[in-house]
């Protein structure tokens, strides 16, 4: 078990992962928990991050900074995504290995599977097939990451774990039409129509890929239960197991939102990979299972949207 008294710098700490890592370290009373904002500091600048490090001197480090975004932004800015994480990535694990950090967990994404991968994916999936065309820069970019963790761990003697995150959702995600993934971006959608008094939604797609949610909150104390307990070269899926399809969960969001609107589906517009559901059994043999139900988690991250909108603190 990680000391309580130890520093643990928690990059991209203003994000969705980030910001949820840091509210579960502080409730499990870590007393000296590191942050930076970007305009302090560059994660792209190996100069910038070994500096900072020396002087900073966390003995943990939990790494969720990078680039994100859902299909539109995947779409349009490959480069930003693929160079950006990879530096993002580089640069950090680096320092960490010079300053002998004690131990770093790596943030993943379930987009770097293959996209016609059997479901539910299993970890030993990476690297078995080809990516799913619109966000195969960001995959790349973090399967390089995953693969440095174990090259790391080889080499060196580091003990950097890495964990897959299936679609994340909750409070201080992005609700920009333009960055947002899926879940936010329905809500966004809903919540203005609901405004304007609209008698239908456009959605992207046909409705019909499946994927699967979990609340930022259970990720979070996943990765800290995993900082406690898990210590293997494997990277572990994290998730809770289920999935609807893109219709479902547009559905369930309209109940809650606006009843009764009528859902416009563009089948014009990318669908993405058919299916993304993780097998979890290797995190629920070690003790961890979800707490949070999908609707009640869209509830209360619908109603933190609608408290941020008017008070003008939304991410953009």
């Amino acid at each position: 078990m990680l000391s309580r008294d130890a520093s643990i710098w928690v990059t991209g700490h203003r994000g969705l992962a980030g910001s949820a890592i840091v509210r579960c370290l502080q409730a499990a009373g870590f007393s000296r928990i590191l942050t930076i904002p970007r305009s302090e500091l560059d994660l792209r600048d190996q100069h910038a991050v070994s500096h900072w490090m020396r002087q900073a001197q966390p003995r943990y480090i939990v790494h969720a900074a990078g680039t994100v975004g859902g299909i539109l932004a995947n779409s349009e800015r490959p480069v930003d995504f693929l160079y950006d994480n990879l530096m993002i990535h580089a640069t950090v694990l680096r320092a960490a290995q010079e300053q002998g950090v004690e131990k770093l967990l790596y943030l993943g994404s379930s987009c770097v599977y293959p996209r016609e991968c059997p479901q539910p994916i299993r970890e030993e999936y990476l690297l078995t097939g080809p990516l799913e065309p619109t966000n195969a820069a960001y995959a790349i970019a973090k399967i390089a990451g995953l693969v440095s963790c174990q090259a790391y761990r080889r080499q060196y003697g580091c003990n950097f774990i890495s964990v897959m995150p299936t679609n994340l959702y909750g409070p201080y995600d992005h609700f920009d039409l333009q960055k947002a993934h899926v879940l936010p971006a329905l809500i966004r959608k809903f919540h203005d129509a609901r405004l304007q008094s609209r008698s239908s939604v456009p959605i992207w797609g046909t409705g019909m890929p499946r994927r699967e949610f979990l609340h930022v909150e259970d990720f979070a104390a996943a990765c800290l239960f995993l900082l406690d307990h898990y210590n293997d070269e494997q990277t572990i899926n994290v998730g809770t197991g289920e999935d609807l399809t893109i219709r479902e969960l547009a559905e369930m969001i309209a109940d809650i939102i606006v009843p009764g609107i009528e859902l416009e589906f563009d089948p014009a517009k990318p669908d993405g990979t058919p299916q993304k559901l993780l097998d979890v059994s290797r995190i629920r043999a070690l003790g961890w299972s979800p707490t949070w139900p999908l609707k009640d988690g869209i509830r209360q991250t619908y109603e933190w949207y609608v408290q941020h909108l008017a008070t003008g603190q939304l991410r953009c």
